[in-house]
């Protein structure tokens, strides 16, 4: 005879199993389809009721935001202001296209035109020589135009590129001082080696301005459908950090205790079938918070500012006992938010390349390197391995960066070369 301590292990085991196989698909659906996978289960059970938490009035839902959760409030009002908005992107700017920024048909023809070449993300995408030449007038006179639209709302639209999307942020801030502006203006101008500043007594407080500015410009303005929810709420103040998760799309699940009453077979199925449902619920919750603190266990320094450092998904799949293959479906389609943005659970982790190098950051740095590379020259394969040895320390080979640049859809140094010619 098995020992009481036997009987229920195998009991719990027994519980534990068919929660799990309600627990994957759950965990599998992002924040949005939990509601209908779960009402999937429902269907097969006139024991659960299942109350929706997504309102179809955003407006309402989110009146009053709980201050003590910053980040919970701004992203109900990204979701609120992308719900109720009726007019498009390209509706609002030619609202403001108007005296005294346009006083003249002439100004105001010039930026109708700007605003057909800007494409969803809020950025100029045409060549300004080619459309001043369609108009009949001097690209000087075009760009003149282009840039009052710094002072459009959106912040950043109809710039070229993310680091004019920045100073048009910049240009837009009139209660800075002149040395503000200056040191900020320096820091975006050199982006990529802004710690070369740090004795500045305004670099910190620079910093701080640029990091608000929103790139790309036209984020919010985009489809509804591209809304990203996010999952796991990572917030920081100060030096501590705390791991939350947004649970206000969950549904409400309970079970009908009027039914409950009756003693049968069939409703006791049912009922056992109810209450591993709400243990997958809180199994997937669960979860989601264990990851969210091994990504900021393992990615302290980038919650800190820093860079993400190369982990392994294997080591997540290791802590719950499943393969990194089933984890990996698991946290696909899931975000995380925090002070520097959403980002995909799964940019979390990126593939060693040598000690604390990730792939990731090889990659941040070529797409750095191409953006600011002189056209006239572009940098081949083999001069930016060299520039990453360099900055690096690491050893690599070219094709392992033919590889990175095709991954990034960046073209070829000889082709860049005959499309910037075009552009020019």
């Amino acid at each position: 005879m098995a020992s009481p301590s036997l009987r229920q292990s195998a009991q719990v085991k027994g519980k534990l199993s068919t929660t799990l196989k309600n627990w994957l698909p759950i965990l599998q659906s992002n924040i949005l389809e939990i509601e209908e996978t779960i009402n999937s289960y429902a269907l097969e059970n006139p024991l659960l009721n299942i109350q929706s938490q997504i309102s179809t009035d955003f407006s309402s839902k989110f009146k009053k935001p709980n201050p003590n959760t910053p980040l919970k409030s701004a992203i109900s009002d990204k979701i609120e202001s992308l719900s109720i908005q009726e007019k498009g992107l390209y509706v609002i700017l030619e609202e403001q296209i108007t005296p005294p920024l346009f006083p003249t048909q002439i100004s105001q023809e010039i930026a109708l035109d700007i605003i057909d070449n800007i494409n969803e993300e809020g950025y100029f995408d045409a060549s300004s020589h080619d459309r001043a030449t369609e108009l009949g007038i001097s690209q000087m006179e075009y760009e003149k135009i282009r840039l009052r639209f710094a002072f459009l709302e959106p912040r950043g639209v109809g710039s070229k590129d993310m680091y004019e999307c920045l100073r048009f942020h910049l240009d837009a801030c009139d209660e800075i001082s002149d040395e503000l502006y200056d040191i900020a203006a320096k820091i975006i101008k050199n982006l990529n080696s802004h710690t070369s500043f740090k004795k500045d007594p305004l670099y910190q407080e620079a910093l701080t301005l640029i990091k608000s500015f929103q790139t790309p410009p036209a984020l919010f303005y985009q489809e509804e459908d591209t809304c990203i929810i996010p999952d796991i709420f990572v917030l920081k103040e100060g030096n501590e950090i705390s791991v939350s998760l947004n649970d206000d799309y969950y549904p409400q699940i309970t079970i009908d205790t009027i039914k409950t009453e009756q003693n049968n077979s069939y409703l006791k199925s049912k009922i056992k079938e109810a209450r591993d449902l709400i243990d997958a619920l809180d199994m997937r919750k669960q979860t989601l918070r264990k990851i969210g603190l091994m990504i900021v266990e393992y990615q302290y320094d980038f919650f800190m500012g820093g860079e993400i450092k190369p982990m392994k998904l294997k080591d997540l799949a290791d802590e719950f006992g499943h393969s990194p293959s089933t984890i990996s479906r698991a946290i696909s389609n899931k975000y995380l938010e925090c002070n520097r943005g959403i980002f995909p659970v799964k940019n979390f982790f990126t593939t060693a390349i040598d000690g604390d190098t990730s792939n990731a950051s090889i990659k941040d740095f070529i797409n750095d390197l191409i953006k600011n590379e002189n056209r006239n020259k572009p940098l081949s394969d083999l001069k930016i391995l060299e520039l990453i040895e360099e900055k690096f320390n690491i050893k690599m080979v070219r094709r392992t960066i033919t590889k990175y640049r095709k991954q990034l859809n960046i073209a070829s140094s000889s082709e860049r070369k005959k499309n910037y010619a075009m552009s020019m």
